[in-house]
């Protein structure tokens, strides 16, 4: 016996199998070649729509091109006019300023109406659609009715409202400083709803037994939702989080139709930033567009990751 027949027979028996199974005849004969030309269709449209996309967005990102005339190869000048240009850290600020409003006020609005809803006897059924309603109402129709309401004339709607108590009138979308928060409240309000049914549908999961347990032993309201409810909640609050902040990294939505990033760039964020460096006279440049998006494409896939590994911690313990 040689020494390599010495070492094969010294593996153990499930490595001898996996190796023999790696053999491309034993691929082909288990249905590897079949599942493959199976998939192949769905590969190429996720090549095509998807992935190629992004390869053409990174070769853009060392161009100057107008998609009309032919590119020109500049390296990574557009990433340094990008960095150098001085809107940067007015953009990232609006940004981060959004973001940390949507959390502040947006994240815990649908924990405590999740929480106060599943403490109903009656009707939950209908408080869930209410809550939900806001969802299905078309962005555009919403950012209208809300721009009804933010009218900044002392016969506007939240003006009214505020006069008849003594305050205002505000001019609201106008006004540099209350722009952003104008912005945070319609976007709580639409997305308010998805979260309410998320954090619903975890508290199915709570058992019974340690609600009539802790009423047993006398426990308020209070102290039941905070040593019941929120610690089995506590993987979806994170998932939840992660994925607040990758949604409001990318708001665009209500900056474009509100105030398209006025005043004087109170609401100007990165990817209305992007919007405008590509596709206005602002800008009119591509490649420092497709520049900008990769850099936030990286922060995202930073948080992606982050997202991945809390999933699976939490679903590991």
């Amino acid at each position: 016996m040689t020494t390599a027949d010495a070492v094969r027979t010294d593996r153990p028996p499930a490595l001898a199998r996996r190796e023999r199974a790696r053999t491309p005849a034993t691929w082909v004969r288990r249905g590897g070649l079949s599942s493959l030309v199976l998939a192949l269709p769905l590969l190429l449209v996720f090549g095509i729509f998807s992935w190629w996309p992004i390869v053409q967005a990174v070769v853009m990102s060392v161009q100057e091109t107008n998609l009309i005339d032919p590119p020109t190869f500049v390296g990574l000048e557009n990433f340094l006019t990008i960095f150098a240009d001085p809107l940067l850290p007015t953009v990232v600020r609006n940004t981060a300023w959004f973001a940390l409003l949507a959390l502040v006020f947006g994240y815990p609005v649908p924990l405590v109406g999740a929480v106060l809803m599943s403490e109903l006897r009656r009707r939950k059924g209908l408080y869930s659609v209410l809550a939900y309603l806001p969802v299905v109402v078309p962005p555009v129709v919403a950012v209208l009715l809300w721009k009804f309401f933010y009218d900044p004339r002392p016969e506007g709607v939240f003006n009214t409202i505020l006069g008849a108590v003594g305050l205002g009138p505000y001019s609201w979308l106008n006004d540099q400083a209350m722009a952003m928060p104008a912005l945070v409240l319609e976007a709580t309000w639409a997305a308010a709803g998805g979260t309410v049914i998320i954090y619903l549908a975890a508290l199915i999961g709570v058992p019974s037994e340690l609600y009539d347990a802790a009423e047993v032993d006398g426990a308020s309201v209070w102290r039941k939702v905070w040593h019941v409810t929120m610690p089995h909640l506590r993987g979806v609050l994170f998932i939840t989080l992660i994925l607040q902040v990758i949604g409001t990294a990318q708001v665009f939505l209500e900056p474009f139709l509100f105030t398209n990033g006025g005043p004087n760039h109170a609401t100007l964020t990165v990817m209305l930033w992007v919007y405008q460096l590509a596709f206005t006279s602002i800008g009119n440049s591509f490649g420092e567009a497709t520049a900008l998006s990769l850099l936030l494409a990286a922060f995202l896939a930073v948080m992606s990751l982050v997202y991945f590994r809390l999933t699976r911690s939490w679903s590991q313990s």
